[in-house]
């Protein structure tokens, strides 16, 4: 594997690259995941600082040592006033005449704040430049998404020796979690959705004091955070025997399921691939039943861009992990979802999560 160094030097590069082509001088990066991913740094409080010259990581005291040791690339700025006045100082250090800026993470408030320090510079916003390098994962990523996959896998393996009657759905949350975090994981990638009986209907359904009792259904969507990177998956097991609309209800969730990664290829735009589930789905009529989009790619974020969705214009392309999660929902009855992340690779998709999707009565 490569070392980090030359892994963030490649980034920067690329980044650079984009910044030549909108005609930018420089960028400040403020959101946590851009800087984690141009960087390597994983404190909470800083801002990068890149022009086609310089890439500075400004920071205060308590990270100083923190980003000497991860961002290997990178100059460490400490200020000790204000990270306003320290960016302003770098500016007209560096003469910068147009910078970017995340626009979808800047507050107003500090814009004007810029606006007022920075005199003649110009702020341009980046219109996602850094998320659609995000996008394709290296091979450095994929085997770091590849373990956050394999952590969850295993702790639904765990779980379903101890889900059982009286058990209520805020401790089957609890010992997922628990469990994720002893197998190394940072913790989970998002707050763990336990919906049992009819509150399967509820796609996010946050775990209850409810207990889960004998023909309940039981949907489960938890992740890992393993080194930063997300994963996120979601089984339906059934306690008991379930009802035969349930039954029927799980089949054709499966079968939308299989047949969307069978066609989730490279070239197709997110939009294709979502309807490839949901004609299955509203053949069935169940038109009014799944009423949220297919999937979405995983990364340092749990949502990233692009969606597989009605909406999802984005062609895929190779080195996407995609999430493939169709369900039906009805009330007064409960829910059936499915997930795995893929990974996008020409026209074979590969599957990442392992566990098992044939139906399971507990």
């Amino acid at each position: 594997m490569q070392d980090f160094k030359s892994i963030t030097d490649s980034r920067i590069s690329s980044f650079r690259h984009k910044l030549k082509e909108k005609d930018l001088d420089g960028a400040l990066i403020t959101k946590r995941e851009n800087y984690i991913y141009l960087s390597g740094f994983t404190g909470t409080s800083a801002v990068l600082v890149i022009t086609q010259k310089e890439a500075v990581l400004v920071t205060d005291f308590r990270y100083v040592t923190q980003a000497s040791q991860q961002a290997p690339s990178f100059k460490i700025e400490q200020y000790t006033g204000s990270m306003l006045a320290a960016l302003e100082t770098m500016i007209k250090k560096f003469s910068l005449s147009r910078i970017g800026f995340e626009e979808e993470v800047v507050s107003y408030k500090a814009y004007t704040e810029y606006k007022s320090k920075f005199g003649k510079t110009e702020l341009v916003p980046l219109e996602g430049v850094i998320e659609r390098l995000r996008a394709v994962k290296s091979s450095y990523e994929l085997e770091i998404i590849k373990e956050a996959v394999k952590i969850a896998d295993r702790a639904f393996d765990h779980i379903l020796q101890y889900i059982k009657p009286g058990v209520s759905e805020i401790e089957i949350a609890s010992e997922l979690e628990h469990f994720i975090k002893k197998q190394g994981a940072k913790g989970t990638s998002f707050d763990t959705i336990v919906a049992s009986g009819e509150r399967a209907s509820m796609p996010h359904g946050v775990a209850s004091e409810k207990k889960v009792s004998n023909g309940d259904v039981i949907t489960m969507d938890f992740g890992a955070l393993y080194k930063e990177y997300c994963s996120d998956m979601t089984r339906t097991v059934f306690l008991g025997q379930p009802r035969e609309e349930l039954k029927k209800i799980y089949n054709i969730v499966l079968e939308a399921q299989l047949e969307a990664i069978e066609g989730a290829h490279a070239g197709k735009t997110g939009r294709e691939i979502d309807r490839i589930a949901r004609d299955i789905i509203y053949s069935n009529g169940y038109n009014n039943n799944f009423g949220h989009g297919l999937g979405h790619c995983v990364g340092l974020e749990i949502h990233e861009e692009p969606r597989l969705s009605p909406m999802g214009n984005i062609q895929m392309e190779n080195g996407m992990t995609v999430t493939v999660e169709p369900g039906i929902y009805v009330e007064g009855l409960g829910g059936v979802r499915i997930e795995d992340i893929i990974l996008i690779n020409d026209d074979k998709p590969l599957i990442l999560t392992s566990s098992p999707k044939e139906m399971i009565i507990l």
